[in-house]
């Protein structure tokens, strides 16, 4: 039996968070307002037929698979990466005086913008609804945040991490990744994430917080052709 982080979309999208999905037992995919990630249940020609059905004319969807994704008919690979998969089976312990917290949906026009500016991956006007999220502010402006997105059985993945370019550099991400992945392991389920191979400081940095490489995946950006 696969490991549910081999296929970490299809393994969010058939059990957890299904009812954030559209699609049926052969392809799911993430309704566009919440994300932009997709699965087929298997690599069939039915099943992957029925995932291109999915993507919308105008857009694309992300695809994460431990192997490389091979397109039917109609569908073209716009970009690929090989990612990193990390888990953190004992995350590092956050830091008991740092300030922060916890946003909703009155935030979410901010979190947009955030992630809009900063780039974390792709983000959307209901992304925030994925899983909970933290962040700090400054002068009622946020300029830090980082929060949940897949949650495979047993998993959940810390994502939406990013920073304001003019408060970068005093450790903001990395305090509130911690914050993340300790509520995660504190409710009996293991934090993990992704970040492209060849990114090494970025690694480097998930690494001090605890996490450890457990595979590599392949994101593939398809489209219609």
């Amino acid at each position: 039996m696969d490991h549910p982080l081999d296929r970490p979309v299809w393994s969010t999208l058939s059990t957890r968070q299904r009812d954030l999905a559209l699609g049926d037992a052969r392809a799911l995919r993430f309704a566009p307002r919440y994300n932009v990630f997709g699965a087929a249940a298997d690599g069939s020609a039915e099943n992957l037929a029925a995932l291109a059905d999915l993507i919308a004319a105008d857009g694309n969807l992300w695809v994460v698979e431990s192997q490389p994704f091979t397109p039917p008919p109609g569908v073209a690979v716009l970009k690929t990466a090989v990612c990193a998969q990390m888990v953190a089976e004992t995350p590092k312990p956050g830091d008991p005086d740092f300030a922060f917290e916890d946003l909703t949906d009155a935030d979410a026009p901010q979190m947009l913008a955030l992630a809009t500016l900063t780039e974390p991956g792709p983000f959307f006007e209901a992304t925030h609804r994925l899983g909970a999220f933290v962040g700090i502010k400054r002068d009622g402006r946020l300029v830090a945040m980082a929060g949940e997105r897949m949650r495979p059985q047993g998993y959940t993945e810390v994502s939406g991490v990013c920073t304001h370019p003019d408060h970068r550099g005093r450790g903001l991400a990395g305090k509130l990744m911690r914050v993340v992945a300790g509520r995660i392991k504190a409710r009996g389920e293991t934090p993990f994430l992704h970040a492209y191979a060849s990114n090494t400081g970025t690694i480097a940095l998930y690494e001090s917080l605890g996490f450890k490489t457990r595979r590599e995946v392949v994101a593939t950006v398809i489209g219609r052709a």
